[in-house]
């Protein structure tokens, strides 16, 4: 067990988007107490003194995260503002290198967090070191029933949810406006043939940049071609036969695309060397500094030869609850969660830090809807894929990476090489049990 510990937390380093309760103690507990203070003027004294204790005691839920400060305060000045007649308070702490805390101190009551906000795709890590509480009992219908279903999916480990889903990201096109020429396609076939007529290799200019040896932006392309790189059972899928298609299907991408690193790509886009770039809001703040006039168009837009759209991954943020804070908490877990999963949350992190709302209703402010980026992200929800959550994920990224290199990079046999990563990938798993 240790041993399958430590290689998932390597893997998750290496791949690296909220209690007796006081309000109790003032319903049930005052009325009990109520009943005995009529018997003596001694008892009533007594009540009273309970009554005003109970009146002004504040719960706090501590929620641990590794992200963004700014999102956070956001968060937490929202929730504590719904919260606050509930005598329920919020704070966040950030921790660095969150998973290796969650698994010193995930059941530590004491001195560990009652909450954490965290990708999903280590979800399935944190389940299987014994920390995490399912909350399907503490986030009813009335709480999920609002969020985007692949949000919701992305929550979910063996059949049971654990997360309340709270933002999330996507892949998406980045084209500069300036230099674009027409239309935007809407097939990959018209992409590839745009590509054709405006890439100059030997000019160092090109029509469209991406990282086409990294498998999470190759995955657009395998997933709609219906392939995986590891299904939700554990089973790699590198010689699947849809995600050899997949891989080939990108080759002629890539053989017009600059070598495909993050640097190189983004270089390249930021320095109007190339009309578009595949990537993630995570650009944006670059290409503003770099003053572009950026356009932003959904992957799902693009449809493949199969008459599927692409299907990027998506990365999910979301809250869990420990086990402990389930237990002696719930009440006031229960009210948190549903705070949390709010659409006034996912207003003001749109509005605040341009975060794409898990709740559908967020979308309705002017605001958010006036948003470019966070509405094409939205729109990519209906076919993006939560990027798995199971641990085995977390040692497939090197076999996956390894074909797409071979095949794009060196020019070798599809065949040839997807069997030999998927054994690769196959004894990488077979090494965490």
């Amino acid at each position: 067990m240790k041993k399958k510990i430590s290689l998932i937390m390597c893997g998750l380093l290496v791949v690296g988007t909220l209690f007796g309760c006081g309000n109790a103690a003032q319903t049930g507990g005052t009325e009990v107490n109520n009943e005995s203070a009529q018997t003596d003027g001694e008892g009533t004294e007594e009540v009273e003194e309970t009554k005003q204790d109970a009146s002004t005691e504040q719960t706090e839920i501590k929620i641990w995260h590794d992200g963004d400060e700014a999102i956070m305060k956001t968060i937490a000045d929202r929730v504590n503002a719904s919260l606050a007649e509930k005598k329920i308070t919020v704070s966040f702490e950030k921790k660095t290198g969150l998973t290796d805390q969650l698994q010193l101190y995930g059941n530590d009551a004491a001195n560990g967090p009652d909450m954490y906000l965290y990708a999903h795709d280590s979800l399935g890590t944190f389940v299987e070191m014994g920390i995490l509480a399912p909350i399907d009992d503490m986030a009813d219908a009335g709480v999920m029933g609002d969020l985007l279903p692949m949000t919701v999916e992305a929550g979910s480990y063996n059949g049971e949810q654990y997360l309340v889903p709270v933002y999330f990201e996507t892949l998406l096109f980045l084209y500069n406006k300036e230099l674009w020429n027409g239309d935007l396609p809407t097939s990959t076939e018209d992409l590839y043939e745009y590509m054709k007529a405006n890439t100059d290799t030997a000019a160092g200019t090109y029509a469209v940049v991406n990282q086409h040896s990294t498998a999470y932006n190759v995955a657009p392309f395998i997933n709609g071609f219906g392939g995986y790189i590891i299904d939700k059972d554990g089973n790699p899928g590198l010689n699947n036969q849809e995600t050899k298609d997949a891989v080939e299907y990108n080759k002629k991408f890539a053989a017009l695309q600059a070598d495909g690193d993050y640097n190189t790509v983004t270089t390249l886009f930021n320095e109007k060397k190339a009309a578009a770039i595949i990537g993630g809001p995570w650009l944006i703040s670059g290409i503003k500094d770099a003053g572009i006039d950026l356009g932003i168009k959904s992957l799902s837009d693009f449809v493949l030869p199969n008459g599927k759209a692409l299907a990027p991954y998506s990365g999910v943020q979301g809250v869990g609850v420990m086990k402990h804070a389930a237990e002696n908490k719930k009440e006031a877990v229960t009210e948190v969660l549903k705070a949390i999963a709010a659409p006034e949350v996912g207003i003001d992190l749109a509005n605040n830090s341009n975060c794409a709302p898990a709740n559908v209703k967020s979308y309705e402010d002017a605001g958010v809807a006036g948003n470019e980026m966070i509405m094409a992200m939205k729109e990519t929800a209906d076919t993006a894929q939560p990027m798995p959550n199971i641990p085995q994920m977390s040692v497939m990224w090197a076999p996956a990476e390894g074909l797409l290199a071979a095949v794009n990079k060196s020019g070798e046999d599809i065949n040839t090489v997807a069997e030999e990563f998927e054994k690769q990938a196959e004894t990488a798993i077979a090494d965490m049990q």
